[in-house]
Formats: structure tokens, sequence, C-alpha cells
């Protein structure tokens, strides 16, 4: 997608569209959480043989939405943790799991504790999961995660993942080797996007590193592009007119942008010109809109997979200007 197809960089840094939020947002918010966190066990941390070196490898299993069970995996470094040093706390993409402990070796290399959380019912893509979706309505939707349980905020498929993504924050604080640690939260694409969900809704996240975050102003990506993800909402729309009203009232509970505003740590985000799955303007919605000090690295060449390389050494180097890494 050229980046003329969307808007010029000059109007996307000044792009503040009015996204719809709830009355009720803060309360829903609180409720699913305060509901998650009274059904919640212990977090488990199990250890983990394998032929990973540098890093201890736990498999975890805490408590979601609903109390339900969530796997992830936690890595940490062998080599004595400096005290400043945060745990990072990552997400998934679409349709991808928690894979292989030798899937994230990057920010243990790197000295970080890192834990990454598993994706309740998808995987089934291009890298496994482990957890199942309990709680699905079993409604009608369109294929895909978009429209699952959409009828209302309280079964939509993506209120159950952003209550795991704030949960798997509290896991990752729970744990020995992370306990009174700061939590840095990142992820590419829904990664991203669930990365800023739980830092609004933890409220104590210390950082975070959002990468062309999915999940931002619906209704403003379906009118630049026509790629899925997003256009699972189009096609359930098509299908059922009469609800396209409740579909994005839905939706406006986890659009990002409305929890963007609501975050207040330390920022970056990335964004690629060119990407045709989270349009630049979608990105700079939820950029825009952020409540705290931020930054965004733009790739004017780039498509969904975003700054690669660059970008992490990228955000490794912020991570070293935020946190004294010994």
């Amino acid at each position: 997608m050229s980046p003329m197809l969307d808007m010029p960089l000059v109007q996307l840094r000044s792009y503040l569209p009015d996204v719809p939020e709830p009355p009720d947002f803060d309360a829903f918010w609180a409720g699913q959480l305060g509901e998650a966190r009274a059904a919640a066990r212990e977090a488990v941390f199990e250890p983990v043989g394998t032929a990973v070196r540098h890093a201890s490898v736990f498999d975890v299993t805490f408590s979601g939405h609903g109390g339900a069970p969530v796997k992830g995996w936690l890595s940490v470094p062998n080599a004595m943790l400096a005290p400043d040093v945060p745990v990072i706390v990552e997400f998934i993409g679409y349709n991808g799991g928690r894979g292989d402990p030798f899937d994230w070796l990057v920010w243990p290399c790197a000295g970080y504790p890192h834990f990454v959380m598993d994706t309740r019912g998808q995987g089934g893509k291009w890298r496994a999961a482990a957890t199942v979706d309990t709680g699905a309505s079993g409604d009608p939707s369109s294929p895909g995660m978009m429209t699952s349980g959409v009828g209302s905020p309280a079964t939509y498929y993506y209120t159950r993942l952003f209550v795991d993504a704030a949960m798997a924050v509290d896991a990752a604080r729970s744990h020995p080797a992370t306990a009174g640690r700061r939590v840095v939260t990142t992820g590419a694409s829904q990664g991203g996007g669930l990365a800023l969900a739980a830092t609004s809704l933890d409220g104590n996240v210390a950082a975070t590193m959002p990468d062309v975050p999915f999940l931002a102003n619906a209704r403003r990506a379906l009118e630049v592009v026509d790629t899925y993800p997003y256009a699972e909402l189009a096609d359930y729309c098509r299908v059922y007119p009469e609800r396209t009203e409740q579909v994005f009232s839905t939706f406006s509970y986890v659009d990002v942008v409305n929890h963007a505003k609501r975050s207040a740590p330390p920022a970056l985000f990335s964004v690629g010109l060119m990407d045709d799955v989270t349009p630049p303007s979608t990105v700079f919605a939820a950029y825009n809109h952020y409540r705290g000090d931020k930054d965004i690295a733009v790739y004017e060449f780039n498509g969904h997979e975003g700054g690669g390389t660059p970008h992490l050494r990228r955000k490794l180097a912020h991570l070293a200007g935020l946190f004294t890494a010994g």
C-alpha cells in the first residue's frame, strides 16, 4: 500500500479522530478485572528442560478471564540480573500462540527476564498455542476471532483476551526472579494492541512498546483497506447489516485508542507507512491519543512487518535510556 492511499506523514502526525467511547468504559473494565482477580489462583511455574543454555525456562499456567487457565513461558537469564532490569511481558500477533521457548530468545539474550502470554483459542496459523478459549458464546460469527461473541462486550472474544493480558502482567510479577521488578509490555500487531490494553488496565506498567498495533479505530481501517483481520467485521456486517451498530459499539470497549487515552507510562510505538493490515492512520490514532510521554518509529517503506531488526535495536536503546542495565 502506498502511503498516499492513507495519509501523508505530516497529516498522520496530527490525526486525532473522534473515536466512539462508551459511557461505562471504565466501570465495565473495572468489573471485568475485579471478577478475574477474585477467581484467580496463584500462578504455577514449572521448570522446563530445554537446550536453551543462557536462561532458565518455566512453563507457566496463570488465571485469566473468569479464572480460566492461560499458558505462557517465562525465561530468566542465568547471568546475575541488575536491580533495575525490568521484566518484558510480550503479547502475540493474530492467530499465533506461545510456540516453543526457542521462539523467544531475543529478550533473555539481551539480559531481560521475558514472559510471553499464550493467546486463547488462537495458534492455528503460524505458531502453536496451548490455551483453550473457555467462555466462548458460540454465537454465529465470521471465520476468525473479530466477531466471536460480538453481540455484547461481556461475551466478546477480545474482552476475554484483554483481561488475560492484564492478568499476565500480574503473573509476570509473581515469580521470585521477577518479584519487585518493573514491567514493560510489548508485542506486534495484535500483540501491540494487547500491550496497550494491558498497560491501560493494569495501571502500574513502567513502559510500553507497541509495534504496528492492531485493534485501533476499526471503522477507519475498513475505509482504507479490505484486508484481514479487520475485514472479518465487514464480512459479518454484510450478513447481519441490522447488527452493524452493535458490532462497532462492542468494539469500542476494546478499541485501543480508548485504552491509549488512559495510559501514561513512557511509550515507543512503531508504524510502517506501507502497512495494509494496520493502516498508518489507525496506528497514529492510538499514538496521538496516547496520554503519556511517547515516541514513534516511522518506517517509510515497510509494511506490517514493521522495522524488523533495526527497530529491535531501537527498542533496546530505548529501554537502556529508561532503565539502568547495570
